[in-house]
């Protein structure tokens, strides 16, 4: 990819972020693929996913299920809630569920702060039950968000299941949110995780974006980076649209290199040609 400055035309290097950023008067990258709750954007789904997540986590319901799409934003969700619920609610995140159920339980104190006494799996239960009773015993609530939990195995599943019988008369001592791609539900939906699914008091559904939602969310992204005013023509959102099936990761990859594609061509506007020409430059990076 080549950029123009004037008449001539130079190659773009590898830092060309910094020229990218200045030529569209923006502070930071708004495309990043990394999951910064700044850049969530909230439509009906999310809000209503978010107000679910918060409602269980709060009311003490034990488990709770979040299922969404690869890369519909599942992870900014849960981060923006761990960060609307801090001070109130202590919590862990357990970003690779593949480990044994002695490494999540380490992982889990460890995330608490609370450092793993030794390897028995038992006598870290324990630990964990006494730590869960003295944070209950002063008032405050824990939460637990094991994300990508699709990949849990079945026996991950049972045990993470009798994680959840930690509790007093009154509440459960840990809420376990599970979040993962539409297979999560589906696994949870077999006969041998009956128990586990009769368990899930709250579940939340992230779903693509339709059209509209689409063009709100990169001028929500573009405006957070420091836009001024519009830079995405309304051809170019509905081709990324079409193309990103409503799915915010690929909205991003799409859009960032459309905001390259422009700076090329010295353009200060994204229309449908940049589009175009990063979905041609994407397939050939795929």
């Amino acid at each position: 990819m080549k950029a123009r400055d004037g008449g001539r035309q130079a190659p773009v290097r590898a830092g060309a972020t910094d020229v990218y950023l200045e030529f569209f008067g923006l502070k930071e990258l708004p495309f990043s693929i990394t999951p910064d709750p700044r850049f969530l954007y909230f439509s009906p789904r999310h809000r209503e996913a978010m107000e679910e997540l918060i409602y269980g986590i709060e009311q003490r319901k034990g488990f709770i299920e979040l299922v969404g799409e690869v890369g519909s934003g599942k992870t900014t969700l849960c981060r923006h809630v761990l960060s609307r619920l801090r001070g109130r609610v202590e919590s862990a995140l357990i970003l690779n569920p593949c480990i044994s159920e002695t490494q999540m339980v380490q992982a889990i104190l460890a995330d608490l702060g609370a450092s793993p006494r030794g390897r028995d799996r038992l006598g870290l239960v324990r630990q964990l039950n006494e730590f869960l009773l003295d944070r209950a015993a002063a008032g405050v609530n824990v939460a637990v968000f094991i994300d990508e939990a699709q990949n849990l195995t079945d026996g991950g599943m049972e045990r993470v299941r009798l994680l959840s019988n930690l509790e007093t008369d009154q509440h459960k001592l840990m809420q376990i949110v599970l979040s993962g791609q539409p297979e999560l539900d589906r696994r949870i939906g077999r006969p041998e995780l009956r128990q586990l699914r009769q368990r899930i008091m709250v579940r939340c559904t992230l779903r693509p974006l339709d059209e509209v939602e689409t063009g709100d969310y990169i001028r929500h992204r573009m405006g957070v980076a420091g836009a001024d005013g519009a830079i995405f023509a309304d051809g170019a959102t509905r081709l990324v649209h079409r193309r990103a099936r409503g799915i915010p990761r690929l909205i991003n990859k799409i859009c960032d290199r459309a905001l390259l594609a422009a700076y090329a061509s010295n353009a200060r506007c994204v229309g449908e040609a940049e589009v175009r020409r990063s979905l041609r430059e994407l397939e050939e990076l795929m």
